[in-house]
């Protein structure tokens, strides 16, 4: 029998959502974003010019949720798209500066709130938890 307080990935989905649930009340009551949208421009942030498709690679998010928060945040005024000279079917997706705006905003209120959540950790079980999710991570890949 399934023993969901026990099984892994039920876990760590659970836990996934209450870190993100925690983080992004400081994003929807600020700028009124979903937790989607503020990975698309998290990502963005880092990486600007990338796809699409690519932001789907780096997050592990499904297409049709990543279409849609790019779609919003277009109309919002924060994303810009751009055609590939390269490729026509390729456009390459950049923050405005409203998106980098809002970017700036809440990479500190991020950061902090990391800090908050590991500071129940000391170094060392800091640096074990980094091991185990690379680990996890690669392990799930198989």
């Amino acid at each position: 029998m399934l023993d969901l307080d026990t099984y892994l990935p039920y876990r760590l989905s659970v836990l996934s959502n209450q870190i993100s649930r925690g983080i992004a009340r400081t994003y929807e009551n600020r700028f009124g974003l979903s937790v989607t949208e503020w990975r698309v421009i998290a990502i963005l942030g880092r990486f600007p010019g990338i796809s699409a498709r690519e932001i789907g690679a780096r997050s592990a998010m499904e297409k049709v949720p990543i279409s849609r928060a790019v779609r919003r945040l277009i109309d919002q005024g924060r994303v810009e798209r751009q055609d590939s000279a390269a490729d026509r079917r390729t456009r390459h997706l950049f923050l405005t500066d409203d998106g980098r705006a809002v970017f700036d905003a809440i990479v500190p209120a991020a950061l902090d709130y990391e800090k908050r959540l590991l500071a129940c950790l000391d170094e060392t079980e800091r640096q074990q938890l980094d091991r185990l999710i690379e680990r996890l991570k690669e392990a799930s890949r198989g």
